[in-house]
């Protein structure tokens, strides 16, 4: 599989399960990724979460998309963004209506402090499905 096509799966299936590190003991939650490309695999979440202070405490990670009969695991690290235009962009966006209130009711400064935007570049992503459950894996660079 390409890169490129791993994007497309990761795109159409965008509920990742990202595992983290807390003082030692794993941490794994579902959330919803904001978008794959060439420029990573971008996300958010706010800064009162317990995600985002094992973030960056250790910003390794490896993420699983279930992408119907295939799995795709990417491991990697997690780098803090904070750039204005990609919040802009992730709160504009239509599949992220559910972030307008909170912003209206907090207010755009304490709205964009509370929002963390986060971007693995580089992962290393390997594909799983059942047909290949006991080949070597092989790895693909994002």
């Amino acid at each position: 599989m390409t890169k490129e096509e791993l994007f497309k799966l990761m795109n159409e299936h965008p509920v990742m399960y990202v595992a983290t590190n807390d003082n030692g003991q794993p941490r794994v939650r579902g959330i919803l990724m904001f978008k794959a490309d060439e420029n990573g695999i971008v996300f958010h979440t706010g800064v009162t979460k317990d995600f985002y202070r094992q973030l960056i405490a250790d910003p390794r990670s490896e993420v699983c998309f279930a992408c119907g009969k295939y799995q795709i695991r990417v491991e990697g690290k997690f780098d803090l963004v904070e750039d204005q235009a990609i919040k802009e962009e992730i709160v504009n966006h239509p599949s992220r209506k559910f972030l307008q209130p909170w912003r209206a009711q907090q207010g755009d400064e304490a709205f964009f402090n509370f929002l963390k935007v986060f971007r693995m570049q580089h992962g290393k992503a390997h594909v799983w499905c059942m047909e290949d459950n006991f080949k070597p894996k092989e790895y693909i660079e994002l």
